[in-house]
């Protein structure tokens, strides 16, 4: 074959240039007719598939062999629409290599006609663009994680949004309750003032004399349940002070023993110290003695009364360099999923139903304080098997000078 001429600007060109331009063209370029018939195909589809254009040329059902088999149908009907003159652009599908492995391929094609306007078929042009699809992919999972993000911190709004006006309410809730205790406290002391006169000059032989003990008793209960809510509002006025925790445990156990007789409920208590170094010593701590003592003593008479006779009540002390940690167990009838969420909130006891007994507010006192001191108060329970409340607070609320 005799090599072609160098052309200039000007010089007509030859048809055998625009065959080898077709030819040298990046993209995998072919001819068909307007039966469908294969009539030349570029050398890139070598590059594309694997396999020559004469192997190309020889196929009786060209391209449906080099496109994967779940892409078939759709780009028969495309190359359908390409035989009844139709244009179309960037129509995406995955090329069969030889070696069996994919890539993503857009199909074009035009209607080609001659200078008389004679449909001589239509050209098809096809581009990788496997790395687009790539890309897509990437971006698709980006945007799912995205989503998933989203839902996550909308959740979270929602959770916290909630929790506020859960606050807001209890901040409300023990505003009013500490007004009520305030104001009940003073008739109450008036009637306790009284009744204290009376009774000193009542002799015993008296008739329901013995009744006037039980009225005392309720005149001090009432007190009890003002104290504990006023102090759902009252900030603390306690100083922190230097005191042994097991000495305060001991009291603790001492001053529940009428009850725990009474139930026929041991309280055993556990005492262990990790602690290695420091101002304090093994079971020292720098913290409000009054209220810790009252906390304890709560959890400790809850333990004993959620028992069954012949059960044990067991309070474990852990001491660690900046941490004091105490739980309170017992095996006792457990608390349910469905009210486990709501048992520190104020009014709300489950001694209800099976004590007979209890306004709801010993546990929001107590996590109130214990917040106070920086600390944190969590429960866990198994129904019917045991329930145990998780105490957390710093060593020291002060630094020791």
């Amino acid at each position: 074959m005799n090599s072609l001429p160098i052309l200039r600007r000007g010089d007509p060109i030859p048809s055998e240039y625009f065959r080898l331009i077709a030819g040298f063209t990046y993209d995998w370029e072919s001819w068909l007719s307007n039966e469908g018939e294969v009539l030349w195909v570029n050398e890139a589809v070598q590059r594309f598939t694997g396999y020559t254009p004469n192997e190309c040329l020889a196929m009786d059902d060209y391209p449906l062999p080099l496109v994967a088999p779940e892409d078939r149908i759709r780009i028969t009907r495309c190359f359908d629409e390409a035989r009844s003159g139709s244009t179309e652009n960037n129509i995406e599908f995955r090329a069969m290599h030889r070696d069996q492995t994919q890539c993503w391929i857009a199909v074009s094609w035009q209607p080609m006609v001659d200078a008389d306007g004679r449909s001589l078929g239509f050209r098809t042009s096809m581009r990788d663009v496997s790395e687009i699809q790539e890309l897509r992919e990437k971006l698709f999972l980006q945007n799912e994680h995205l989503e998933q993000l989203v839902q996550e911190r909308t959740a979270q709004i929602a959770k916290l949004e909630k929790h506020r006006l859960k606050m807001e309410k209890l901040a409300a809730l023990g505003e009013l309750a500490a007004g009520v205790a305030h104001e009940i406290n003073n008739p109450l002391a008036g009637i306790r003032n009284a009744f204290t006169l009376f009774k000193r000059h009542l002799p015993s032989d008296v008739r329901h004399y013995d009744k006037l003990e039980l009225i005392d008793e309720e005149i001090e209960r009432i007190s009890g349940i003002t104290h504990q809510m006023y102090q759902l509002y009252r900030p603390s006025r306690q100083e922190a002070s230097l005191f042994s925790i097991s000495k305060l445990l001991a009291e603790v156990v001492t001053l529940s023993n009428p009850l725990s007789q009474k139930c026929k409920v041991a309280v055993v208590t556990k005492f262990e110290s990790l602690k290695t170094s420091g101002p304090l010593g093994e079971d020292e701590v720098l913290l409000r003695s009054g209220e810790l003592k009252q906390v304890l003593l709560n959890l400790v008479r809850n333990a004993i009364q959620a028992s069954r006779s012949g059960q044990q009540v067991t309070v474990c002390v852990t001491t660690q360099p900046d941490e004091l940690k105490i739980v309170v167990s017992d095996s006792g009838h457990g608390i349910s999923e469905s009210v486990i969420s709501k048992i520190f909130d104020p009014f709300f006891s489950t001694k209800v139903e099976t004590i007979g007994q209890g306004m709801g507010l010993g546990l929001s006192v107590s996590r109130s304080i214990i917040e106070a001191m920086k600390g944190t108060i969590d429960v866990t329970s198994d129904p019917n098997t045991c329930t145990a409340f998780v105490v957390r607070l710093p060593r020291q609320l002060t630094s020791i000078q």
